[in-house]
């Protein structure tokens, strides 16, 4: 009877492994299936953007201010207005969303307040760029009589900024092993000393990261700057005047009828897009040599 049993049993094991055997199959069939078609479509675009934009790129474009119609040009005031805008909102995003990821980290965890802003940062992560974009256009722009300035296009960008920098301060901070925390404070040390000698070290790979991300993130954005930077044909270092992007040139020229402007638009991408993978690789890399020392 025991044998009978046995049996019976391994014939049951078998067919679960055989059918799992083929679910397990059809799966990975399904998911290899599913990646290359998300990678065909990733190097359709690609090389669509290399092939367009490989005869603009030249010293010209990084040379030349942006040109009237028909006219040879480059996008030398576009490049530094996005430069100026970008660092400016990393600037102001960056020590607001460190001291806020800082306050939710150690004092805030257990305080229903702490959940609130962990939520009203969740909403602000999520919404649309161009929603900030009409906020800072109402808040700064129409209150500085609807002048336009690099200054408002910061302050937009440093809204995207700000919910990156407090997740990412949150989380890493909150990685950082509990018996470190303790053993500094069982040596009498303050606790704010704590923060930035011990945690502050040990989670500023990841925090650097979480910025590099934002910095990313923001370099691409043209609504939030159509409302409040504008743009300007010329070169200009004032930020509280209209200032030139990247981003709303290749707005603004992709739709034109003249094939000059089409061209620098295509070019203009493809820095762009060699940009963001150029700082997302550097995150990339500044966290697995965080993780290598860890280990």
């Amino acid at each position: 009877m025991a044998s009978v049993v046995t049996e019976r049993e391994r014939q049951i094991a078998d067919r679960l492994y055989g059918r799992r055997r083929i679910v397990n199959g059809v799966a990975v069939v399904l998911g290899c299936l599913t990646a290359v078609f998300g990678l065909f479509f990733l190097g359709w675009i690609l090389w669509t953007l290399v092939s367009k934009a490989a005869g603009g790129i030249n010293p010209a474009l990084f040379t030349q201010m942006t040109p009237p119609p028909m006219v040879e040009g480059g996008l030398l005031n576009a490049f530094f207005g996005s430069a100026v805008m970008c660092g400016l909102a990393i600037a102001i995003g960056t020590p607001l969303g460190v001291a806020a990821g800082t306050w939710l980290s150690e004092y805030g965890r257990a305080r229903k307040f702490g959940t609130v802003v962990r939520f009203i940062n969740d909403i602000l992560l999520s919404a649309p760029s161009i929603v900030l974009g009409l906020f800072v256009y109402t808040a700064f722009v129409m209150q500085t009589g609807g002048r336009f300035s690099a200054l408002a296009g910061a302050i937009a960008l440093a809204f995207i900024v700000l919910p990156v920098v407090v997740r990412t301060t949150d989380e890493m901070l909150q990685l950082v092993p509990t018996q470190m925390r303790e053993a500094a404070l069982s040596l009498g040390v303050p606790h704010w000393k704590v923060i930035i000698q011990v945690m502050y070290r040990s989670a500023s790979a990841g925090i650097v990261t979480g910025i590099l991300l934002a910095l990313a993130r923001i370099s691409g954005e043209t609504a939030p700057l159509l409302f409040t930077a504008f743009g300007n044909q010329y070169w200009n270092n004032n930020i509280m005047q209209p200032m030139a992007s990247v981003p709303v040139v290749m707005y603004q020229y992709a739709g034109s009828p003249y094939e000059s402007w089409q061209q620098l638009a295509w070019a203009g991408a493809l820095v762009l897009t060699c940009f963001v993978l150029i700082v997302s690789l550097a995150a990339r890399a500044l966290l697995l040599r965080n993780k290598i020392a860890n280990d």
